[in-house]
């Protein structure tokens, strides 16, 4: 029999890939807010629990809807100081395309004001999930329609690699997505790759070669006793003279 996996209680990776050991918060003014599909909370390579460590000033809810982002954070908030990450992406041949990070209207054109709406947001929100469970969390809470719509255009390229498809070639993980908006709209770029590092080391792991699980030998058969319908076979002097 195989030992059932166990989950570190930290980080709530399976045993073998436990991150604990790069973990590192950051004191990250503006506050991150990961609203986690219910599905994605089972991902191996989910990322939103080492946001939840990694960040100081962070809230991670799993679910589907909620009434609004004051029963999320638990105060009032002006939601023209907070970004959502937008699901959408800037138009082409937009001015303000090749800006790293740039806050959209609806139609996801650039706003004008980019830079000044950018430098004055309190908080930003991204929907953890796959492309379709992200899709669900956004129009299950209308209440993020009136949050600034942020995209980003990553001049990196994913840690994921080949380890999970994503819908885009520019596509990051939402720990990824955080850290690059949060670092560079607080202007310390060092803090996104001390955020990654546990996510870095679980990939590492995930490719590793992972040690054999012990297999309990099977239950050896109790000795025959004599009487119990078990015969013996016959001496080689049975039948002879």
């Amino acid at each position: 029999m195989h030992q059932a996996a166990q989950n570190c209680a930290t980080c709530l990776k399976p045993e073998h890939l436990c991150v604990c050991e790069a973990v590192d918060p950051v004191d990250n003014r503006i506050q991150v807010v990961i609203l986690e599909h219910p599905q994605e909370k089972r991902e191996i390579l989910g990322t939103a629990p080492i946001a939840g460590l990694q960040f100081r000033n962070v809230v991670v809810r799993v679910g589907l809807s909620w009434p609004n982002l004051k029963k999320i954070v638990g105060r009032e908030v002006d939601y023209k100081r907070w970004g959502v990450l937008y699901l959408g992406a800037a138009k082409q041949g937009a001015a303000a395309a090749s800006e790293e990070i740039a806050a959209v209207d609806k139609n996801g054109a650039p706003l004008p004001d980019s830079a000044a709406i950018l430098d004055g947001l309190e908080g930003v929100i991204l929907l953890d999930g796959t492309w379709s469970q992200a899709k669900s969390l956004w129009w299950r809470n209308a209440w993020l329609l009136k949050c600034r719509r942020i995209v980003l255009h990553p001049h990196f390229k994913s840690l994921y690699g080949q380890a999970r498809r994503e819908p885009r070639r520019e596509s990051v993980s939402t720990l990824e997505a955080a850290a690059f908006v949060v670092s560079r709209l607080e202007g310390q770029p060092e803090m996104f790759d001390r955020v990654l590092k546990p996510f870095a080391l679980l990939l590492k792991k995930m490719r590793a070669p992972r040690p054999k699980p012990k297999i309990l030998p099977p239950s050896q058969p109790s000795p025959a006793v004599a009487g119990e319908g078990v015969q013996s076979p016959p001496s080689p002097e049975a039948g002879e003279g």
